[in-house]
């Protein structure tokens, strides 16, 4: 079975709350909310894919510092595996607008299961809840 390695990224603004996308209609999972990201080039590094994927959906500008390694999906589809290592990020230059079309929301933790998500996105969800969890930040 082919592997296919994407990077996503969990961006957290000031209030807590985490961006998804939606998937436009004519893609794969289309109308599905996921976290922003893409597949990585040849030779390509994941953070460096992240900062470049982010800039062409998002027009955010990220440095390699702002980026957190957090945890990782390994999701079998009928096709292909998919790895995708998901990073945090908590500071980006520039306004987060949806490049591609794609409808964007900022999105409390305890309400990331209110928007259907692909197989591979879901179980990153409780991951973020528990960084991001009252109890959590007040431990750092």
């Amino acid at each position: 079975m082919k592997m296919v390695l994407v990077v996503a990224c969990a961006l957290i603004d000031a209030d807590g709350r985490i961006l998804l996308a939606q998937r436009p209609e004519g893609k794969a999972l289309a109308g599905l909310w996921e976290f922003p990201g893409g597949k990585l080039e040849t030779g390509e590094r994941p953070e460096d894919a992240l900062i470049r994927e982010l800039k062409e959906e998002l027009g955010i500008t990220v440095k390699h510092a702002c980026l957190a390694p957090l945890t990782f999906a390994s999701h079998a589809y009928d096709d292909f595996h998919l790895l995708m290592p998901l990073y945090v990020c908590r500071r980006w230059e520039g306004d987060v607008t949806g490049r591609e079309g794609q409808a964007l929301a900022w999105v409390r933790p305890q309400k990331l299961r209110d928007y259907p998500m692909p197989p591979a996105d879901a179980p990153l969800i409780p991951h973020l809840q528990d960084l991001l969890s009252p109890l959590s930040s007040s431990l750092l």
